[in-house]
């Protein structure tokens, strides 16, 4: 839904600039001069191994579901839209399918990701995700193909799945393929340096992270062996609070992870017209001002889980409660319970698998009340699904 607060003629003005006419460069897709502001948003090139050259301004389209969204940021001079299979049920792609069908091909770079349990069927079920996702996108190719949600070296280096994005690769399916991570990030990347076979890694990365001191050496490795690294979840949940009384300061968040050269991309969620104007003004000129500096400078409690899973062992159920801490997030910092549910759908929780110790003895390292929350988001899988929308 539109917000409000935002002029609609300053917004229809912004949708008709000059963005949209791209050129095919040698080295991969590069954006022509655009006319927001008379100015061009800052490029990097999403690693050697792709030789893209990206603006460091992306959309991830999880949430957004208005294509007058998407049509402003294409017009703004992003180029680069990531979704994946499971995003509102398959009506994420199928809205982007709409929307670019009569777009040039080499005018934007489109990125979709599949999660797959280890199975016997891994491979094969993997690859029907795919061409599911193809028909809804109205593609021949997407330009990166990502194993969604990889923890460890294991699922990183699972020869099925990999086998599988590998003949993708082959036969022209997908120009690149990646890894997306939300947890373990640091080990993740390592892993997905030394197979060699990936191409891009698309990590959680964030100002309230508190393994930073881990994940950048991750990051800086993977940028220094060529490959393309994609900051997602840059807001920290875009609120502090299950209340929504304590919003991230968005600017100073963005501005934050790009200031690391070796993030060649972000793709916050923006889903209205304000946020993208706020995320485009923030990409434009990264310099902090004293406010944005001041408000990092402050240690935040917030909904972020840190994603060490260190809490998994300490359950006696073993419930995934980092899955569990991301639905909760969603559901209370990005206003989303559809997506929160869809998550929740995918853990596909049983009834004998629900937090009910008399006691818990889970301590988690973010300082959250692991039961509690527990209790509160899990409970979003018995309300239907007519009431979420």
């Amino acid at each position: 839904m539109m917000n409000n607060s935002v002029n609609r003629r300053k917004f229809l003005k912004l949708s008709a600039t000059a963005g949209a006419a791209l050129a095919l460069a040698p080295a991969g897709i590069q954006a022509k001069e655009t006319d927001i502001n008379k100015k061009k948003l800052p490029e990097r090139i999403l690693g050697k191994r792709t030789g893209i050259k990206l603006p460091i301004l992306s959309m991830g389209v999880m949430r957004a579901d208005n294509t007058s969204v998407v049509k402003a940021a294409y017009n703004s001079g992003i180029i680069h839209f990531d979704t994946a299979h499971g995003y509102q049920n398959g009506k994420n792609e199928e809205m982007l399918g709409e929307f670019f069908t009569d777009k040039p091909r080499h005018s934007f770079i489109m990125s979709t990701k599949i999660r797959e349990a280890q199975s016997d069927n891994a491979a094969a079920n993997f690859l029907e995700k795919f061409e599911i996702s193809m028909k809804r996108l109205k593609m021949s190719y997407v330009d990166i193909l990502y194993v969604h949600g990889p923890t460890n070296a294991e699922t990183v280096n699972y020869a099925p799945i990999l086998e599988a994005v590998l003949k993708l690769k082959k036969d022209g399916r997908t120009k690149y393929i990646g890894l997306s991570t939300h947890s373990n990030e640091p080990a993740v990347i390592h892993a997905a340096v030394e197979n060699g076979n990936y191409d891009v890694v698309l990590t959680s990365y964030n100002y309230t992270q508190k393994h930073l001191a881990e994940l950048n050496p991750a990051v800086d490795r993977a940028a220094k062996a060529g490959l393309g690294v994609i900051a997602m979840k840059t807001m920290a949940g875009g609120f502090l609070d299950k209340e929504q009384t304590q919003k991230v300061n968005a600017r100073a968040a963005l501005k934050w992870a790009l200031q690391n050269p070796n993030i060649h991309t972000a793709i916050p969620g923006f889903t209205s017209f304000s946020e993208l104007e706020e995320s485009l003004d923030s990409a434009m000129n990264l310099k902090m001002t004293k406010d944005e500096k001041k408000y990092l400078s402050v240690a935040h409690n917030s909904l972020y889980c840190q994603g060490c899973r260190i809490c998994e062992a300490q359950c006696p159920k073993r419930l995934p409660i980092p899955e569990m801490m991301r639905a909760y997030m969603y559901n209370y910092g990005y206003k989303s319970p559809v997506l929160a549910r869809e998550l929740i759908d995918e853990l596909a929780l049983t009834e004998n698998v629900r937090c009910d110790c008399t006691t818990c003895s889970v301590t988690c390292t973010a300082g959250f009340h692991v039961a509690q929350k527990v209790r509160d988001i899990s409970r979003l899988q018995y309300v239907p699904q007519e009431f979420l929308a």
